[in-house]
């Protein structure tokens, strides 16, 4: 028993990382055509969020038939639960990538537009957030899951300061309002990326140490 519980743990976190790359992929790739104005990029970062559902399923049935066949305990529920909320947090940021790349193409009919100088900040800072969060969760990685928590309000600091930007380019220049807007809409993605990323990093801390962080903050 011990050793069949041993495989289908390896497996499913095999399949975990599998789902992580596409969606890190997807993340970079939505973000990309955001700041180059690609929007054939955006349309093939939309056309791929069909495998991140797929694969997210996939995941989940896995974690509900470990469950059901070999009842874990300790910490190989730990991993189990942890995983089961990892791939829902990991199938949002798919979500929230092929919302950037539709922002993409609805921004391509519109006036030209300026990006506040502090999105790419942020979203190098996101993207490097995902990075990290999923390095934790292959190594097991509290103290950098930590690490992630804590990255979490540099992300909120930028979006503030481009939603203060965004806010006075609509008084300065009414006619762009609707690009502004949508600007701002995909720094609040990004945001809520990079909270993704924090929730995981949260999950990881769980599966390794079996302590609750969600709602408490570092030191």
């Amino acid at each position: 028993m011990t050793k069949h519980i041993e495989r289908q743990l390896e497996n499913l976190k095999e399949r975990i990382l599998r789902l992580g790359t596409l969606v890190e992929e997807a993340i970079s790739k939505s973000i990309t055509a955001f700041i180059n104005r690609d929007a054939a990029l955006a349309q093939r970062v939309m056309a791929s969020d069909e495998d991140i559902d797929s694969m997210e399923v996939e995941v989940e049935e896995e974690c509900l038939k470990i469950l059901a066949l070999y009842q874990p305990v300790a910490a190989d529920l730990r991993f189990v639960v942890s995983a089961l909320k990892i791939n829902n947090d990991l199938e949002r940021m798919g979500d929230l990538a092929k919302n950037i790349a539709k922002r993409v193409t609805q921004l391509q009919g519109g006036s030209p537009y300026d990006l506040p100088p502090e999105i790419r900040t942020m979203a190098t800072q996101a993207q490097e957030m995902v990075r990290q969060c999923l390095d934790a969760v292959v190594k097991r990685d509290p103290t950098l899951a930590r690490q992630v928590r804590e990255e979490d309000d540099i992300v909120d600091e930028a979006r503030q300061r481009i939603q203060r930007r965004v806010m006075q380019g609509i008084k300065d220049q009414p006619d762009n309002a609707e690009s502004l807007l949508r600007i701002n809409s995909v720094a609040k993605h990004i945001e809520r990326i990079a909270d993704m990323a924090t929730n995981i990093a949260e999950d990881v801390v769980y599966m390794v140490e079996g302590d609750i962080v969600r709602h408490r903050s570092e030191g």
